[in-house]
């Protein structure tokens, strides 16, 4: 177990400005937080209301009350079909853009996996090809070219990423689902639209699928509008990703049997653009006359500042667990805002909007507990990296950023290495090498600066160890020693206001 020798101080500056509401907890008693520890050891999503949603023949409505779609084409067309029990095939899809996805990018495919877990089948698509154009919705500007390897290198991994988030997410589903209504998700697949895109020539597409398209239409989109209107104006590449989109939907309308496309509001022309193709192509291709194309939008998120919803201090939130560890993911919900918290629970959770409202009400009891705001954090990185990792980014949590009083997670320090392991946060040196060395030489290492630059740190003063926060000998001439160590074994330092590090020695 972890050494009792390490005693509880006062909330660092990074506490502070992070946890604001957190200070307010110095005047309650132990008791209280211990009670609401127990409260969110036990929590489980409510099997009966759960199974109510898991059921409905109104799945529209329920996505709408949970805020996931702000339009869809013929509503009450699609409603009917899914009334009637019909499982159709839906798809999105996203450019590689970047190396990984990001927060913002996951609400189509909530949207998506909501079906899923219905018996609806899922297309995953990555713009391999449309990758190589550009998709102007959203931008001011036309995007700089990506180099070639790495746009490869992205299309692989954006791939892998949407089709594991489906998967993944549908296992997820299942643990929490104490209901005993079975889940029978649909199919997975996903797809690269170089595939067919790399064997269609210019001049055949235009003779064969030129006709249905209209410029009239294209130069009505608001993607296209804003950027003629501007000083920059848009390139043929980019006025034309529209007919790009709209053909992948077309293509998979007709061969993979998908009804619906879903998106960002911004995709909103695009989508359309696609239904429009479809229509115009169905009186020339009798086996698609009595199939329907639909598609559905979610909304932009934005905070309650008016920021882009997934970003921190400016940055992309990745769902990929080596650029974002789970532990950050978990950080990002956790200090969401008391008006926006109920919100992101609808949205980003599968706990039934009965059972939020029960949360919301315990949490407005004292909302500097961040009652929500912590079951909402747990689920959410549950979701994108797996069940256990919003437990272990919990116990980091409790470590690093405390209660005042708040008792030390009763684990093992083998639990305790598991969980910052598992969070891409923990570090393993070798004893050899570092002990009986002063404390500049593995901080040297752990924070991958010079030696100098190291003992600079020191010397300022802005080097801490330990549970407890003591401050590291400015002199550098304290040795690390076995001793030195929490149950002999790891090291906890902290740099300056809020960098952590924790080291395993073996």
């Amino acid at each position: 177990m972890l050494t009792s020798t390490f005693k509880r101080t006062a909330l660092s500056s990074i506490s502070r400005s992070s946890w604001t509401n957190s200070i307010r907890a110095y005047a309650r008693s132990s008791e209280s937080i211990k009670d609401i520890q127990q409260q969110l050891q036990t929590f489980s999503i409510d099997p009966q209301h759960f199974q109510t949603e898991l059921n409905t023949n109104d799945l529209l409505s329920l996505l709408k009350d949970r805020g996931l779609i702000a339009n869809n084409t013929a509503e009450s067309d699609l409603s009917e079909i899914l009334e009637k029990g019909a499982k159709l095939g839906l798809y999105c899809g996203a450019d590689p853009s970047a190396r990984s996805l990001h927060l913002g990018n996951l609400l189509p495919l909530m949207l998506l996996l909501h079906f899923n877990i219905r018996g609806h089948s899922a297309f995953t698509l990555v713009g391999g090809a449309t990758g190589e154009v550009g998709d102007p919705s959203g931008r001011a500007t036309e995007r700089d070219a990506m180099q070639e390897e790495v746009r490869l290198e992205n299309v692989k991994r954006i791939k892998q990423q949407m089709e594991s988030f489906v998967k993944n997410g549908s296992r997820f589903v299942k643990s929490v689902n104490l209901s005993g209504s079975v889940i029978e998700e649909g199919p997975v697949e996903a797809v690269n639209n170089l595939d067919w895109w790399k064997d269609v020539t210019l001049l055949k597409f235009l003779s064969t699928y030129g006709r249905f398209i209209r410029v009239s239409s294209m130069l009505a989109r608001d993607s296209v509008k804003d950027r003629l209107t501007s000083e920059a104006g848009i390139g043929f590449n980019e006025f034309t990703y529209q007919i790009l989109q709209a053909f992948d939907f077309y293509y998979l309308f007709k061969t993979n049997n998908v009804s619906i496309q879903l998106g960002g509001n911004d995709q909103w022309g695009n989508i359309t653009a696609g239904i429009d193709f479809i229509n115009r192509v169905k009186p020339f291709d009798k086996k698609l006359a009595k199939k329907t194309a639909f598609g559905i939008t979610v909304p932009l998120l934005t905070t309650a500042s008016g920021a882009k919803f997934g970003k921190s201090a400016g940055n992309a939130v990745f769902i990929d667990r080596e650029m974002t560890p789970s532990f950050e993911i978990y950080q990002y919900f956790i200090k969401a805002q008391d008006s926006e918290v109920a919100k992101l629970l609808k949205i980003f959770t599968f706990i039934p909007l009965a059972q939020i409202e029960t949360i919301m009400a315990k949490h407005n009891e004292d909302p500097s507990f961040r009652y929500a705001q912590r079951i909402l954090a747990e689920q959410v990185t549950d979701l994108i990296h797996g069940v256990g990792s919003g437990k272990n980014a919990n116990i980091i949590t409790s470590i690093l950023y405390p209660f005042p009083d708040e008792a030390y997670p009763d684990i093992s320090t083998d639990s305790l290495v598991s969980a910052f392991k598992s969070a891409n946060i923990l570090k393993t040196l070798g004893k050899d090498q570092f002990f009986n060395k002063p404390y500049s030489v593995v901080l040297s290492e752990v924070q991958q600066i010079s030696r100098n630059e190291a003992k600079k740190l020191i010397k300022q003063g802005g080097v801490y160890q330990g549970f407890n926060r003591v401050r590291i000998d400015e002199s550098d001439d304290l040795l690390l020693t076995q001793e030195s160590l929490i149950d002999e074994r790891v090291l906890l330092l902290r740099v300056g206001k809020g960098k952590y590090h924790m080291v395993e020695f073996v």
